[in-house]
């Protein structure tokens, strides 16, 4: 393996990992806001409450894509295994 095709590698192994954490991170940063301002606009500032529906939020996203994100996973597997050219 030359440096190219490692440096392509690396490349693609960052950005698969982004793409796969991307939903949750961005329903639980939605859910984050939202709790948030809940929180301010009844003047409830505990700290445990906004723990709950982020965590809620978060796995229902998890399940909705799961098979997504397996296909997603298992497709850059086989690249990686088959060692054909990295997507």
């Amino acid at each position: 393996m030359d440096a190219s095709s490692a440096l392509d590698l690396c490349r693609a192994t960052l950005l698969t990992a982004v793409v796969i954490a991307a939903p949750m991170l961005l329903v639980g940063m939605a859910a984050g806001l939202a709790v948030g301002l809940i929180q301010a606009l009844t003047q409830i500032q505990d700290q445990t409450v906004s723990f709950v529906p982020k965590l809620l939020a978060m796995a229902a996203v998890l399940v909705a894509c799961l098979p997504w994100l397996m296909t997603r996973i298992l497709d850059f597997t086989r690249i990686i295994f088959e060692n054909t050219s990295v997507p």
